[in-house]
């Protein structure tokens, strides 16, 4: 199941963003995934002094997020990181490291995110592709626009043809790892949050008591 978010960032943001995206220093992407040759992007140089601000920016943006928060469930998420496409760039088919090793802590990743920063006009190519079952869906979103979708997706990043591609991922460790489980929470959550006020008090306590005991059941603190 994927999350498409709407105007995550706001057109102050992706505006110092794109400003950013132009002065920072950026490393050849394969630093952060040696082992997969079919890796061919740039990433922010993470010992930029810039780099914090471009981290923090969608750090927040994130925290703010109500859609973000109820479908990932964060337990933690990793920082932010601006990542570059230049002509002929790509990422090939591949899922997700299981465990992310943060400066204090390594951290499972169970969800994903794209967060796209510039006009998709600006470049051809360059979709988000994720492979569901026997099809692939793409995604090019509008700037500040997210996807967020299971980390244990098979996806890549098609060849960008023309112009320049500028995103920032993240990989969120969720209070419920299992993907299913997580999406029952989710659906009683949105379900709670549109109808809530509409039933009498009982079913409103009931259906509270079920999603907060489903919570307890499967979340790992």
């Amino acid at each position: 199941m994927f999350l498409k978010i709407k105007n995550l960032l706001t057109g102050p943001e992706i505006e110092r963003l794109v400003a950013l995206g132009r002065q920072l220093h950026f490393v050849d992407g394969k630093v952060s995934n040696p082992a997969n040759t079919s890796k061919q992007n740039l990433q922010v140089d993470t010992t930029d002094p810039g780099y914090a601000e471009t981290s923090q920016i969608v750090a927040n943006a994130f925290a703010r997020s109500r859609e973000f928060m109820s479908f990932a469930m964060p337990k933690r998420v990793a920082p932010p990181l601006l990542c570059r496409y230049e002509p002929g760039m790509k990422y090939g088919g591949h899922a997700d490291s299981a465990i992310i090793q943060l400066p204090k802590i390594a951290m499972r990743s169970d969800v994903s995110c794209t967060v796209f920063i510039n006009d998709p006009a600006t470049y051809e190519g360059g979709e988000l592709a994720i492979v569901v079952g026997n099809q692939t869906v793409a995604f090019k979103g509008a700037p500040g626009e997210a996807i967020v979708y299971p980390s244990t997706y098979l996806h890549e990043v098609v060849p960008v043809r023309s112009g320049q591609r500028l995103v920032s991922i993240t990989f969120i460790e969720s209070h419920i790892a299992d993907q299913h489980q997580r999406i029952q929470v989710y659906e009683l959550n949105e379900i709670a949050a549109l109808e809530g006020m509409r039933m009498n008090v009982e079913s409103r306590v009931r259906l509270d008591v079920v999603r907060q005991n489903l919570m307890r059941m499967w979340s790992s603190t």
